[in-house]
């Protein structure tokens, strides 16, 4: 796990606050995971008291093409990460889940267009996910955020922003530190 992580403080670590406030705001799962091969792996898990059951857990790898964040990490994967898993059989999980390559790549296009993921009854049939990306200081997504809700409470109207703000504000947390540097302190 620890490789996974950025240098310094853990990626977990730096992120913990911002799903913590997410987790307050909401009362509902909040996730971070990070694609290791063709699987995700779970870094972090907030579960609401209240909130829907879900699959998950700390550690735990799951398929990239049912989640909200296994989407959003398989949109931003290398197009052979991508071509790999859209070539192996998917698994189905529920009647909602997105087995055809081809329609599974319009999704994926959508998450890159739309800065989000959806996973509408993907891997239970009352569960919702909405995830965001997290991107390292170079730009490249390393990670994910999502909540997941009770099928009956999904409105991504007022849960896509407060992920992708979530998803912007871990970002942030593993830029490296150059607003303490002067404009004239160049290298």
């Amino acid at each position: 796990m620890a490789s996974l992580a950025p240098r310094g403080l853990g990626l977990r670590e730096l992120a913990m606050p911002t799903m913590e406030d997410l987790y307050e705001v909401t009362h509902e799962n909040v996730q971070l995971a990070v694609r290791q091969g063709l699987e995700l792996v779970f870094v972090e898990r907030i579960a609401g008291h209240y909130a829907v059951p879900v699959l998950t857990r700390v550690g735990g790898r799951f398929a990239l093409h049912a989640t909200g964040v296994g989407l959003v990490l398989l949109a931003h994967a290398p197009a052979d990460v991508q071509e790999q898993v859209l070539a192996a059989p998917l698994t189905a999980y529920t009647e909602k889940t997105v087995t055809d390559p081809r329609r599974l790549r319009a999704v994926l296009a959508g998450v890159r267009r739309d800065g989000y993921a959806v996973s509408d009854r993907q891997v239970t049939m009352d569960a919702f996910s909405v995830a965001a990306p997290i991107h390292g200081p170079d730009g490249a997504v390393v990670a994910a955020v999502s909540l997941v809700v009770s099928y009956d409470r999904a409105n991504v109207v007022s849960l896509a922003p407060l992920v992708r703000a979530a998803g912007r504000t871990i970002s942030r947390a593993l830029a490296p530190a150059v607003s303490s540097r002067s404009p004239t302190d160049a290298p």
